[in-house]
């Protein structure tokens, strides 16, 4: 999606880090691969392997982690910076999404503002890095992004680079947070499947990302200027793009592993598309995944 030009953005939404970084010795991108291999691991085994990291990079890589920075984004005011620049992006992403759930949840709350980072860091809920990808962390409310991700999915997974696409990222984690608010991702265990909450979850955020999609273009700034231009087709394609490449069943061919639907956690890229189109085409109150049979999910 564009953002127009003269459109105003609140800074206060995004915080980037910097630093964190593990010194002494470990090659680059050696934290990607740790973590990716971890990542497949765990949804192949039915075991999260993902609190083994820090350790695993230690004992591969060595060394101490540099003290981290955060700070406001700088330059980072116009939708015409928006346009120009990928964080700045996600900043303009993040005051308009927060300006449209406050109308629409009840007693909504904020998220912390969104961590924009480089390599990795650290969050309550463990340990982030690209490879980790974007996550929501309901221990302190707030989403953590290596804009770096954003390649890795164009570039692995056959994702549009469009802008679009990463906005859908950003769309998707502010939708944790809406299931959080409302009380879904309370009551999500740790089972897989192709029925379990886990995948319900998703494509909970999936359909919300869709409805905030709908209405982008008419939430506006505090002088009345919308945040976004109107969505175009190919935008949308874009976003459908991110959606089935991020689907169990393309993560898992793609690795060269058989598609197991006991494993799955997130939904097949054709329930990820749909469930974004379903709250694109009828608002946020249609995302009652947890309401469905497991037929209709």
């Amino acid at each position: 999606m564009t953002f127009n030009d003269n459109v105003r953005i609140d800074p206060s939404k995004v915080s980037k880090r910097s630093g964190g970084a593990r010194r002494g010795g470990m090659i680059a991108g050696g934290g990607v691969g740790i973590a990716l291999l971890l990542a497949l691991g765990s949804q192949l085994l039915g075991i999260n392997l993902m609190p083994f990291q820090p350790a695993a990079e230690q004992l591969l890589g060595g060394g101490a982690v540099s003290e981290e920075h955060a700070g406001a984004l700088s330059n980072c005011e116009t939708g015409a910076d928006a346009n120009q620049d990928v964080e700045c992006a996600m900043n303009g992403a993040a005051d308009s999404l927060d300006r449209y759930w406050a109308t629409q949840v009840g007693n909504y709350r904020a998220p912390g503002p969104v961590v924009l980072f480089s390599g990795q860091t650290q969050s309550p809920c463990g340990a982030a890095s690209s490879a980790t990808g974007p996550f929501y962390c309901p221990a302190d409310e707030t989403i953590y992004i290596d804009v770096a991700f954003f390649d890795t999915l164009s570039r692995d997974y056959g994702a549009s680079d469009g802008s679009l696409a990463q906005m859908y990222v950003l769309a998707h984690e502010w939708g944790h947070h809406i299931s959080n608010l409302i009380g879904s991702l309370q009551s999500v265990g740790r089972e897989s499947g192709a029925a379990s909450g886990s995948v319900r979850l998703e494509l909970q955020a999936d359909c919300f990302a869709g409805a905030w999609v709908q209405n982008a273009s008419s939430v506006t700034d505090s002088a009345g200027v919308p945040f976004l231009k109107p969505v175009t087709a190919e935008q949308i394609a874009d976003a459908m793009s991110a959606a089935a490449a991020v689907g169990d069943d393309h993560i898992m061919e793609s690795a060269g592993v058989g598609v197991n639907p006991e494993r799955f956690t997130h939904g097949t890229s054709e329930q990820r598309q749909r469930w974004f189109r379903t709250g694109y085409e009828q608002g946020p109150t249609a995302c009652a995944t947890f309401d469905v049979p497991a037929s209709q999910l």
